[in-house]
Parts: structure tokens; C-alpha cells; sequence
């Protein structure tokens, strides 16, 4: 099991960033409307982002910088549908599953991939593929869980007006994040992608660290 490690370099790079910059995460619910429950993933504070991530944000760092616009919700119109579920497919299809020791010898390695890549370099292709065709980054959110098995995966969660939807290299069709099997752990902030925010509840007993695997 690979471990999230929050570089000093990073925490340097958070520092200099407006105050407002790691606020304001939590997503608004009415506690009275069950279906806004379970359309939207709630947040809990600030946490700590994967080491993967990290350390592509430190080769790559002007595609980790806020980029100044911010779509709180997609409006997820019949074309827009469409367009998720060719992007979904098409990578899912062009991405031969590897992983990270595999390819490179490393256990912790995110970079967009060529023919072969693991669950993070899907999510980074999916999300890049995206953004080039104009949906903002705000709204395409990069998402580590825990899979059926407990094990660590990531996902490209879209967060639209219909609700949070998952597109993920282990599934053909996008689904709403309530109906996956998975435990949602983290995933950025929709305001800052360098900032990443807790999934799970501050009840919760403490959990060890998770990392994104490719098992299928």
C-alpha cells in the first residue's frame, strides 16, 4: 500500500497562497432534502494531498495553480452528458491498465499516459481532455477512494447541477458517486486545486493512509 506525504515544498507553496485560498470548502446542503444528501458529496476541512500529487504538481506546477475561474456546478445538458461519457470511454479504451512498479519501478508515480497508465494517470488524461474542451476545473475534481476491496483508487469526480458524478477506468458506465461501492476519502478543493479536502466525516475512527492503486 503506497502513503500520502505532504512535501515541505508544498506546504511552502500553500502558504504563499491568498488567505481565502483553503476556505470555504465544505459544499452546501439542506439537511432537509434527502436527495441533495445523496447527489452531493459533503467536505470536512483540509487534508492532505497524495504524494503523486504532489510531486506532479512540482514538474508541473503552472497545471496545479488556481486558474481564476470558478463554475460552482456544470449544467449537465444532454450534449454535455454525451461529451463525459465520449471522453470517459475513449481514454478507458485507449489506456492499457499498469502499475506504477510495473512501468516505472515506483510505486507512486502520476503522469498522463501514452498507452499504459494506472487509475490516477486516467483521471489526469480524462480531466486534462476536459478542461482543452472548456469545462472548468473547478467542477472536474481529482478523488481518491477506498475501492470494494479497501484498497486505494482515484476517480475524476464532475460535479454538475444534477449532482457528483464518478468517471472511473474501472467501470464502462460514469455513475453518481452514492451509487459506487467505493468510500470516498479525499479529493481537491473546486476552488484551489492545490488544496485537497477531507470526504469523511470527523466521526469517523482514524483510518491509515490510503493511495490511488489501478486494480481492476
Amino acid at each position: 500500500m503506497k502513503h500520502f506525504v505532504l512535501g515541505t515544498a508544498f506546504l511552502m507553496f500553500i502558504s504563499s497562497l491568498p488567505a481565502d485560498a483553503t476556505n470555504n470548502h465544505a459544499i452546501s446542503l439542506k439537511p432537509q432534502l434527502e436527495t441533495q444528501k445523496v447527489a452531493f458529496l459533503q467536505s470536512f476541512g483540509d487534508t492532505l494531498p497524495p504524494i503523486g500529487y504532489v510531486n506532479f504538481c512540482r514538474e508541473r506546477e503552472t497545471e496545479c495553480r488556481p486558474s481564476g475561474r470558478f463554475a460552482d456546478r456544470i449544467q449537465l445538458s444532454a450534449a454535455k452528458s454525451r461529451e463525459l461519457a465520449e471522453v470517459n470511454t475513449s481514454v478507458n479504451e485507449a489506456v492499457a491498465p499498469i502499475t506504477d512498479l510495473d512501468l516505472y519501478g515506483k510505486v507512486e508515480v502520476w503522469t498522463y499516459p501514452v498507452k499504459e497508465g494506472d487509475c490516477e494517470d486516467y483521471v489526469l488524461l480524462k480531466r486534462r481532455i476536459l478542461i482543452e474542451r472548456g469545462w472548468p476545473e473547478s467542477a472536474l475534481l481529482i478523488t481518491v477512494v477506498r475501492d470494494e476491496n479497501n484498497e486505494g483508487h482515484a476517480v475524476l469526480t464532475v460535479r454538475t447541477d444534477h449532482g457528483d458524478l464518478v468517471l472511473d477506468n474501472k467501470q464502462r458506465e460514469i455513475m453518481a458517486w452514492a451509487d459506487t461501492p467505493y468510500t470516498f476519502v479525499k479529493q481537491q478543493s473546486a476552488r484551489n486545486p492545490l488544496v485537497w479536502i477531507s470526504l469523511l466525516p470527523p466521526t469517523l475512527e482514524p483510518q491509515p493512509a490510503v493511495s490511488a492503486s489501478n486494480r481492476q
